[in-house]
């Protein structure tokens, strides 16, 4: 692996050794699609728990779920929300399509607004990484003049190869976005894109970013805020209270935008930018819209989603939602609020505010500004 990923660079240096801990990756042999993906280096991080089989044994089925429900969160008292191994089986089954490419629209178009402001950074990244990176929907849209090398990393080996064509040198590595495999002080720069909305332990995750960054570098990311699709997420607890006296959770939650600032600054980020972006999509009813969340690996995997929906109530959903929110030409919207994220590592050479009371000039004195002195009335 390391003579293969060496002869790519001056010298035979492996950027791999520099960044990846020790022990904690082993190479997958690449599908032979075609001479693009041979050359692809992909790699899974180790597992932190035993192998399945090992425990096979010893653990019954009745056990087996409760234990990667433990399994899925970190430790700490991290609220353990999400099935991260539903979530892996649901971004295999997407990447799987043959037509799976009909469905990136959203990623391919929140991938660009990312690549929109890694540009705006007047610098050049020697080494970044993409988590989450899914089909790499955000090196399409770099120059290898802005960004030299790139990791993508994403929890489905599916996603990684398949990943699309880019002038930027780039490595997959399949790991999960709670657990990087990377070393600390790696990167200068760290973009994500639709992905940390699924992350158990987002306030960790943010500090192993911040950790695998090196001083003076930046993140930028984007993630789905909390009313996305309220459309749906209010048709279907209507639908649900009508027809069987209750609701279930059918969308997942999703992270305020209120909160993300605070977020950022407790991982340890300085000079933070948190913006909002909303992007309207336009379905011809309920079921395209279920169809689609699907079909780009969005399904709900939070443990107390219900397994299924009557088909009363989804006609019932279907009817509320037009009622409520569709157009004249019988379209219904789905809005997606798309929280942007930028948060730099702490580094001397960066801008600082002034000590407390070290002010020359008073509030006060701002408002004379412009009106005319005593002396000029004299």
């Amino acid at each position: 692996m390391n003579n293969a990923i060496g002869s790519r660079f001056p010298n035979g240096s492996c950027v791999c050794r520099r960044v990846l801990k020790i022990g904690s990756v082993r190479l997958l042999v690449p599908q032979q699609h075609d001479a693009a993906h041979s050359q692809r280096n992909v790699m899974t991080a180790h597992s932190m728990f035993p192998p399945v089989r090992e425990l096979s044994f010893k653990i019954r089925c009745s056990q087996w779920t409760e234990m990667q429900r433990q399994l899925s969160g970190r430790a700490g008292g991290t609220m353990n929300v999400f099935d991260r191994t539903m979530k892996r089986r649901q971004k295999k089954w997407a990447a799987s399509l043959q037509d799976s490419d009909k469905y990136d629209y959203l990623r391919d178009e929140v991938g660009s607004r990312v690549a929109d402001r890694v540009y705006d950074i007047a610098r050049t990244f020697p080494l970044a990484l993409d988590i989450g990176c899914g089909k790499s929907h955000i090196a399409e849209h770099l120059h290898k003049e802005v960004v030299e090398q790139l990791f993508l990393t994403d929890i489905s080996e599916k996603s990684l190869r398949n990943t699309r064509e880019s002038e930027i040198p780039t490595h997959c590595v399949m790991a999960d976005e709670e657990f990087l495999p990377f070393k600390e002080n790696a990167f200068d720069l760290v973009v994500s894109s639709l992905s940390l909305h699924w992350i158990n332990d987002l306030p960790g995750a943010l500090r192993q970013i911040n950790q695998v960054l090196k001083p003076d570098g930046v993140f930028i990311g984007a993630m789905v805020g909390g009313e996305t699709l309220y459309e749906l997420r209010c048709s279907l607890q209507l639908a649900e209270l009508e027809r069987e006296g209750g609701f279930s959770p059918h969308v997942s939650p999703y992270t305020a935008v209120t909160d993300l600032g605070n977020l950022l600054g407790q991982a340890g980020f300085s000079m933070l930018t948190v913006d909002i972006d909303e992007i309207q999509v336009h379905y011809p009813g309920i079921l395209e819209v279920m169809s689609d969340l699907q079909g780009m690996g969005e399904s709900n995997c939070a443990w107390n989603r219900k397994s299924m929906l009557h088909r009363d109530t989804i006609l019932a959903a279907a009817a509320i939602y037009q009622e409520m929110y569709g157009s004249e030409n019988r379209s219904v919207p789905a809005t997606f609020e798309i929280l942007y994220m930028i948060g730099w590592k702490p580094h001397d050479s960066q801008a600082k505010p002034a000590k407390r009371g070290s002010a020359n000039v008073s509030f006060g004195d701002l408002s004379k500004i412009g009106q005319p002195s005593t002396k000029d009335k004299s």
